[in-house]
């Protein structure tokens, strides 16, 4: 049975969606960093919120943990790159707090705009200052977005209805989502030119830390206001200090700072600043969508291999996991005995090219690739899974092509993987029969119909007589059972493959022996 930890403060209701699905769940919250290494290890799943912090260390502790769910969006308190390493999946929950964060963002406009905290305080303290409060309207301003995504886009949908004029910096914002949105795409220069209130929405990564610096605020339009409702960081809050007292910057609005809690800041002690404390996601409806929604992800990935909203893979509904999973296994099978062939012959891998056709060119190839690479990879560099492989394959820098078939297959399905290394090029296809088992069709060019067993042995071989017979005896002389046996050539007389299954591993004795025999060219020993 699946086991998971919840280390922050969720719903009462996750807990119930863990148990009604037969998993085991503790929930043990205000952890130390000390404390979370010594459990961590019982664990296959961890739901945490911004309170845990899954570093270096506590993914070294976690011999068993398979996935890391973020009850929230942000995931800059989990250690990405050490979990892709690790193979552990990363999810967020970026659809549950997506509505009331950018409600928050447009409160802090409507708050900054009309001066409604200051307002309120010197109403409260029985003065009548309405000469004071001269705010301005946020009709036909100019909003610019920097960074344009799920709560971005939200955001500029309201502000489109308050008839505001709505700018976007956003790398990955594309002209047809744009036009959708209503919105202009622009670049970062042209955005800190025109707005009249920049609001941010783009998560903390080593490209947007203090993308708001001193000299990108000294670009920004005299007068503008900025809100910050994303992540601490992404505005430097000195330099935004000195333009607000200078009176460059005339109002700002912060949920986030770079140090939470925020207890001292340059921002605190001025007039036309408004703060709240990283209430964005704070409303019940989002911290109970944020901590189902978590529960039911970590459920369906240990139970069902279903990856949702994952950072570090592809993801994989719920709904297409029971369809990818024979496909997934095949590209796992001909990764690894291309893997194997690989790691005991060729020598250094340079480039793999994998093919789909049929009805493999129909669905998402991206799980399947990576299965392929985890299969590919896992003989030569232990640790290899669908999370790291395509990591592993970049950092090695091993070229990876992915191509789709758009044309009739001979096989109602079909994966063709092509590996070169520093010696020879290799190519073998599989397939899925009765739809759901994988195998073996074509391999070097020679066709092949074998299913894939526990253990195997694959010999090349010159197609001349009296091989197969001395191949038997020396199987049996050792006591190996032969399972099944399979031949291809390529023409009579030429080079031949044979495939057979065994009961048992084929030892090194053994190995040495069957190489030894006349008309062998090669002979390696498979296990899947």
């Amino acid at each position: 049975m699946p086991k998971v930890l919840i280390s922050d403060k969720l719903s009462p209701a996750s807990v119930e969606i863990f148990r009604a699905r037969g998993i085991e769940v503790d929930v043990k919250t205000g952890l130390t960093p000390a404390e979370l290494r010594a459990i961590i290890g019982e664990y296959d799943g961890l739901a945490i919120r911004s309170a845990t912090k899954v570093t270096k260390e506590v993914l070294e502790a976690a011999t068993n943990l398979k996935v890391v769910g973020r009850a929230g969006i942000g995931v800059d308190n989990v250690d990405i790159k050490s979990a892709t390493a690790r193979g552990v999946v990363v999810m967020n929950t970026p659809n549950g707090n997506a509505i009331t964060t950018a409600e928050h963002a447009i409160a802090m406009m409507f708050a900054l705009a009309r001066q409604l905290p200051e307002a309120s305080a010197s109403t409260k303290a029985g003065k009548w200052e309405k000469n004071r409060f001269m705010g301005v309207e946020l009709y036909a301003k100019t909003l610019g977005l920097i960074g344009c995504g799920n709560i971005g886009s939200i955001v500029a949908d309201r502000a489109v209805g308050l008839k505001m004029r709505v700018i976007a910096y956003d790398p990955y914002l594309t002209e047809k989502r744009a036009l959708d949105l209503g919105v202009d795409k622009v670049e970062l220069d042209e955005l800190l030119a025109r707005a009249d209130i920049i609001t941010l929405h783009a998560p903390l990564t080593e490209q947007t830390r203090n993308i708001l610096s001193r000299e990108a605020i000294a670009r920004t339009r005299k007068g503008v206001r900025i809100v910050n409702c994303a992540r601490g960081g992404l505005v430097d809050e000195a330099a935004l200090a000195e333009a607000l007292q200078s009176g460059h910057v005339a109002g700002a609005a912060l949920d986030v700072f770079e140090v939470e809690p925020a207890k001292d800041s340059p921002l605190f002690g001025l007039e036309n600043v408004v703060c709240t404390p990283h209430l964005g996601a704070s409303t019940a409806e989002a911290q109970e969508n944020v901590a189902l929604q978590v529960a039911e992800q970590i459920s369906d990935f240990l139970l069902t291999g279903a990856v949702t909203n994952a950072i570090n893979m592809p993801s994989v509904s719920a709904e297409d996991a029971p369809r990818l999973k024979p496909y997934m296994e095949l590209c796992r099978l001909l990764g690894s005995f291309a893997g194997q062939l690989t790691a005991t012959q060729d020598g250094e891998l340079k480039a793999v090219a994998i093919e789909y056709e049929g009805a493999a060119a129909k669905l998402n190839h991206r799980p399947l690739t990576a299965a392929a690479l985890a299969g590919l990879l896992g003989p030569m560099m232990a640790g290899a899974n669908m999370v790291n492989a395509p990591l592993l394959a970049r950092e090695r820098g091993i070229e990876v092509a992915e191509t789709v078939h758009d044309r009739p297959s001979e096989y109602q399905t079909l994966v063709r993987i092509t590996v070169t290394t520093n010696k020879q090029v290799r190519t073998l296809a599989g397939t899925l029969f009765a739809g759901s088992k994988p195998r073996l069709v074509d391999l070097k060019g020679i066709p092949v119909e074998a299913d894939f067993a526990r253990f195997m042995l694959y010999v090349t071989n010159q197609d001349k007589p009296g091989f197969i017979g001395r191949f038997g005896a020396t199987l049996s002389d050792a006591g190996i059972n032969i399972a099944t046996f399979h031949l291809g050539r390529a023409e009579a007389g030429g080079d031949a493959i044979c495939l057979v299954s065994v009961d048992e591993p084929v030892g090194e004795d053994v190995l040495a022996a069957v190489r030894r025999l006349p008309l062998v060219v090669q002979a390696t020993a498979l296990s899947f």
